[in-house]
């Protein structure tokens, strides 16, 4: 079997990963590797904000298919040894329900089994401007029978629990009966939790079967949950032409099933539609089953009335005007346009639309997370959606109000005697975490949801939403900020905020949280506005409200009085905010801990207080404070916080790099902007961090449209009204997206000329451009130019090398030294261990090898060991000479300085002058480089950044050669493009990988360096 293929990962790719010639509105894949299906499924799942339905094949098993629905979960007490006042008491969990996707196959009476047949051709494609999944399948049975399968689906945009499949067998050389069976199945239970906390769920109770019944025309299943009380009813109906005839109907141990039967010769086939109706109650509702049964009736009725082919074109007629307000092209890169289509695709489908269901982090396109929704709804997904499909913002927030009892309620828990306090993860409005460092204590989240009202009024001019609901929101979350703070006599007078986590849950429980000041800063000036606004304007609803709520007549005073006196110091040494009170004073987490085989973050694998007792981020929080509420602080400050922030941050949460794209193009860094936000716009079509299969990543996804339009189109909102500072990566020849203000549509088109600014609709829009008030009306295009481009790169002054595995092999020397030492010392030492210490120091390496070991050493033993290690070592390279060297290395690093650039020498090696020396070519370095000059190791840049010290140059004017992932890493960490030595799968990150340092040539870098070779350059 071949593995699968994407636009992104062809042979003919483009340099930004993207198939040249690919089409921008259509995903395909083509692998048949099973071990890809469950990605696959995330990535080719349908949804419409009530129902998900993962991308499998009818006529297959797959342990990863499931069909969720938005409401219905599954409630189970959480358990603890000791539990305290406040704790969380249950958490809830979406389960799968009822699955209709299944059409079984028989030719005769022999059942078709995929994988026992040859697969002769097959092809998945996910349709983004029609909306729907369709495969096709060449298949040849073990009995010598060729079939070809299409099938296509739709997850309807209009009903809410309605799925349509087309399907159609076709015959390519068999000649007899063939039987579809269409079933309903219930057998599927949620995925159960191992060792990682993201993907599966630890559930009591679950659904249970409570009746079915299959005839002719009708079958159905009613299900229902143990503790939630929640029912529903799954129906499906048929329509078929004539070459199929009813056969017969029933009940299975698991469900339902409806045959159809019919003939089959070369050249022909036989086609079913099928149309499958959910319905089903809130929590704890009575409702009767027969009622929801006529809810799913009625559905079918008016599907089956249309027809297949009409819904699909009322589908592609809901989408149409999705990307009408999108108005996305990218010139010159169609594989980051689909990218880009995809992420949007799947976060508009999988939105909540009914007000009753927030939008998981996963969306509904998989189990992981639980269902759960976070704050990166309203942080993250609410400002893509904002100017995009307000009503679906509208939604959002009018499910947070929904849930607005519960978070009085978790505020009460919380022994907060007043205001509300939304849940950190949850599905009803009840806090699902049973940690509560890293889950209750995240009191930025109501100032998210208060930020996301007031971004989403100023967009849209809702008024309406923000005095029947979003003010109440406001003010309610607010006062809990005077009771986790005060005025701190201490601090003089400032207003600090205790024992509260930050978006970075490495660090928990800490005071000051800069984020959370920052925000908190803007929630409490945002209520005080607000305050006064309703008491001036709508004085009897204001009125009415502070009433209600028991709001005292001096308390927006207080808010406003507790914004002005908000605690955000700056560290006079390094001129950055703290990200708390406490973070700078840590050390940080040392290199070898933080490099791991596999994409396992931090948390899985290490004791949460180890990562809290170190400078170490999950996500720069600090940068996002910046990047959602920093208007007021200076470029200069941003690129203080970016610089010092990466260098501590790990990307462990998908939602990471879309903010540093975002910083990164406001502060000018073209090359780090280039790479952050492919990372984002990726992370699901690549798989990067490794659990794509249990679902997307909703915000991950919102955060490569934010990474264009807030990080190239500069988009922040100013006083209430847009404004752009665009900018072009050198990678593409222009770019456009819309975006809708207040009922205007504004076209954004950028190019190496200038942005040019369209009304595409409505009559005329006050927005800033760079600062300045612009006025745009329908009919006249605006042309400006962008003070803000990113320029492209400097020209090259320096190439900076690694020695061992690059200009000499002496990986081996290595590899056998540790091997000895760990021989005499009882150590199991294999590839895997040599391979991890790669690029890293002899410390470093020792640390590795030594986690395997049977015992604790101390320190003087580990100095003995390393010596010993080092003895080993040299014994071996006193015998070294030219004829050492690696083919092509020499003439490599000579054409280097015959181009007229400078030569420098990084390595980890503490003998990296002898080798030189050893191996004839010291003099054709201008500098040198080594572990006997820098405190870290890689991939801390460090030992890069010194070596452009050492030269004189900046490090965006060099490039890095490395055959190490952690040297790749330490590369792009000091700013430098980086090439890679070896194979192309364990180097991954690198700008350019090539086979050996003998095809490196200088010229193809001094030559194209502005055009983006690979993707990461630009």
């Amino acid at each position: 079997m071949d593995h699968p293929t994407t636009a992104a990962t062809s042979p003919d790719a483009s340099p930004s990963g993207g198939q040249a010639t690919g089409d921008p509105w259509l995903l395909v894949r083509h692998g048949t590797d099973p071990a890809d299906f469950a990605q696959d499924e995330s990535l080719f799942a349908l949804a419409n904000g009530t129902l998900g339905v993962r991308g499998n094949l009818e006529e297959a098993d797959s342990a990863s298919q499931a069909t969720l629905l938005s409401g219905v979960w599954e409630r189970t007490p959480i358990e603890y040894h000791e539990r305290f006042p406040g704790f969380a008491s249950h958490t809830d969990t979406r389960i799968p329900v009822a699955d209709a996707t299944h059409i079984r196959l028989r030719l005769g009476d022999t059942p078709v089994r995929l994988d026992q047949g040859e697969w002769l051709h097959f092809e998945r494609i996910l349709d983004l401007r029609r909306g729907c999944y369709r495969r096709v399948l060449r298949w040849h049975s073990p009995q010598g029978a060729t079939l070809e399968i299409e099938a296509e689906r739709i997850v309807s945009l209009e009903d809410a629990g309605l799925l349509a499949i087309r399907y159609r067998v076709r015959s390519i050389d068999y000649r007899g009966p063939i039987t579809l069976e269409s079933s309903i199945g219930t057998a599927r239970e949620a995925v159960g939790q191992g060792n990682d906390p993201r993907i599966g769920s630890r559930i009591h109770g679950g659904l249970a079967n409570r009746d079915a019944q299959a005839d002719a025309e009708l079958a159905w299943v009613g299900q229902q949950t143990t503790h939630s009380g929640i029912r529903l009813v799954c129906a499906q109906r048929h329509r078929h032409a004539a070459e199929l005839t009813f056969r017969d109907a029933g009940r299975t141990p698991d469900g339902v099933v409806q045959a159809y039967a019919g003939t089959l010769a070369p050249g022909q086939a036989v086609s079913l539609d099928k149309y499958v109706a959910y319905a089903f109650t809130v929590p704890f509702a009575t409702d009767p089953a027969d009622t929801l049964l006529a809810q799913a009736q009625a559905t079918l009725t008016a599907a089956t009335a249309l027809g297949y082919p009409a819904l699909l074109e009322r589908q592609a007629q809901v989408l149409s005007a999705l990307w009408a307000q999108a108005d996305l092209a990218i010139a010159g890169d169609p594989a980051t346009e689909q990218a880009l289509r995809l992420n949007l695709f799947h976060l508009f489908q999988s939105s909540g639309r009914d007000s009753h269901s927030g939008t998981a982090a996963k969306g509904l396109t998989g189990e992981g997370y639980e269902g759960h929704c976070f704050w990166d709804a309203e942080a993250f997904m609410l400002p893509a959606l904002v100017t995009l499909a307000p009503e679906l913002a509208r939604a959002m927030l009018t499910w947070r109000h929904r849930t607005l009892d519960h978070a009085r309620q978790h505020a009460r828990e919380l022994d907060h005697p007043c205001g509300a306090l939304y849940a950190w993860r949850t599905i009803s409005g009840d806090e699902c975490s049973a940690y509560f460092p890293g889950g209750s204590a995240q009191y930025h989240i109501n100032a998210a949801v208060a930020w996301a009202i007031r971004l989403y009024v100023d967009a849209s001019g809702d008024q309406a939403f923000l005095l029947e609901r979003g003010a109440e929101m406001i003010f309610e979350t607010a006062r809990i900020w005077l009771d986790v703070g005060h005025f701190n006599p201490r601090r003089g007078g400032a207003f600090c905020i205790h024992e509260v986590t930050g978006p970075d849950e490495y660090s928990a429980l800490v005071d000051n949280n800069h984020y959370t000041n920052r925000m908190a800063q803007r929630h409490l000036r945002d209520a005080a506005a607000t305050a006064e606004w309703m008491a001036l304007t709508h004085p009897a609803d204001y009125a009415a409200l502070a009433a209600r709520i028991g709001l005292h007549a001096d308390e927006p005073a207080q808010w406003r009085a507790a914004a002005k006196a908000m605690y955000l110091p700056v560290d006079a040494a390094l001129g950055i905010f703290p990200q708390d009170d406490g973070f700078l004073d840590k050390p940080r987490l040392p290199s070898e801990r933080v490099a791991a085989p596999g994409k396992q973050p931090l948390l899985l694998r290490m004791h949460p207080l180890s990562i809290y007792r170190h400078q170490v981020c999950k996500q720069a929080d600090t940068l996002l404070g910046l990047m959602l509420a920093g208007e007021q602080v200076d470029v200069a400050a941003k690129r203080r916080n970016f610089d010092y922030y990466e260098g501590v941050t790990v990307h462990d949460s998908t939602l990471s790099a879309s903010t540093f794209a975002v910083l990164a193009a406001e502060v000018g860094h073209a090359g780090k902007a280039w790479r952050y936000f492919l990372d984002t716009l990726r992370v699901d079509l690549d798989d990067l961090h490794g659990n794509a299969a249990h679902g997307l990543h909703m915000a991950a996804m919102a955060g490569s449209w934010l990474a264009l339009t807030w990080g190239y189109g500069g988009l922040r909102v100013h006083d209430g009204m847009p404004a752009l500072a665009p900018r072009l990566p050198a990678a593409w020849q222009g770019y456009r997206f819309g975006l809708r203000w207040r009922g205007t549509h504004l076209r954004v088109e950028v190019d190496r000329d200038g942005v040019r600014y369209t009304v595409t609709e409505g009559s005329a829009l006050t927005f800033l451009h760079d600062g300045l008030p612009q006025r745009l009306h329908a009919g006249q295009p605006l042309r400006l130019p962008c003070v803000g481009f990113v320029d492209p790169l400097p020209p090259l002054k320096a190439v900076v090398f690694d020695l061992d595995g690059v200009i000499a092999d002496t990986a081996v020397v290595h590899h056998a030294a540790w091997k000895r030492l760990a021989d005499e010392i009882g150590v199991p030492f294999d590839d895997a261990t040599g391979e991890r210490m790669k690029g890293v120091d002899r410390r470093g390496s020792l640390e590795i090898l030594l986690q395997a070991a049977a015992r604790a050493y101390p320190e003087a033993e580990k100095q003995a060991l390393a010596a010993r290690k080092n003895d080993y070592y040299r014994e071996q390279i006193e015998r070294f000479g030219p004829q050492n060297l690696l083919p092509g290395a020499r003439a490599a690093i000579e054409a280097v300085r015959q181009a007229g650039l400078k030569v420098a020498l990084a390595s980890a090696s503490r003998n990296a002058g002898l080798l030189l020396e050893r191996l004839g070519i010291a003099g054709l370095f201008d500098a040198v480089v080594d572990a006997n000059r820098i405190s870290r190791s890689k991939p801390d840049p460090e030992i890069f950044l010194a070596a452009a010290s050492a030269l004189g140059v900046a490090p965006e004017e060099c490039i890095g050669v490395e055959d190490a992932a952690a040297g790749i890493a330490s590369i792009h960490a000091a700013g430098m493009a980086a090439v890679g030595i070896g194979q192309a799968q364990a180097l991954a990150e690198a700008d350019l990988v090539l086979p050996s340092i003998a095809t490196f040539d200088i010229h193809t870098f001094t030559t194209t360096r502005t055009t983006n070779w690979r993707g990461h350059i630009n």
